[in-house]
């Protein structure tokens, strides 16, 4: 995993941009607060990106465990975090209001580390299906997983409504897996 540079940065910017555009009076406070935590550690970041990353060989065979709860909340770079809470701002402003504050504080912590277990089931399984031991070694971080899980949740809540994804209309139920397989075409890794 690539060292990122630290500080003030374009995609950061442009973030505080976005955000002040929304307003921090219209902004839910739980979906705020994971803002503010998300842009705090990355400026601040609790170790390098390669001592909180998770992967099956740090968390399951080192027993690492502290990276489930870090890796949601380092992001890879300024446009890593950039798209991860621009994401987070639209999901919380909608879901919070939906669920209320407490309900969606609880989501938010259940899916951060739930998400982290999925990862690892889905690596040991590459592992044994494909007979590919490196695939323990792949780290992630981020809070993509977490955003996909909402945006799941957010379609089961509107049902009905219509995404565009990259200039094509597709019903928000099938939207976010064909996000999906576009960003990991995107943007592999």
């Amino acid at each position: 995993m690539e060292r990122r540079q630290r500080g003030v940065s374009a995609g950061l910017l442009l973030l505080l941009y976005q955000i002040s555009q929304v307003g921090l009076q219209n902004i839910p406070s739980v979906t705020l607060g994971v803002l503010v935590l998300n842009i705090f550690l990355f400026l601040n970041p609790l170790r390098p990106l390669t001592e909180v990353c998770l992967s099956v060989n740090e968390a399951v065979h080192k027993k690492n465990w502290q990276r489930l709860l870090l890796a949601p909340f380092h992001h890879a770079d300024d446009w890593h975090l950039y798209y991860n809470m621009i994401s987070m701002l639209w999901k919380g402003i909608m879901l919070e209001r939906k669920l209320k504050s407490m309900w969606f504080a609880y989501i938010i912590a259940v899916f951060s580390v739930l998400i982290g277990v999925v990862y690892m089931v889905l690596e040991i399984l590459l592992v044994i299906i494909l007979d590919d031991p490196s695939y323990e070694m792949n780290c992630g971080v981020g809070f993509s997983g977490v955003l996909f899980a909402l945006k799941v949740l957010n379609n089961h809540y509107n049902p009905g409504r219509v995404s565009n994804v990259f200039g094509f209309p597709i019903s928000s139920k099938y939207a976010c897996w064909v996000e999906l397989v576009a960003i990991h075409l995107i943007s592999p890794g």
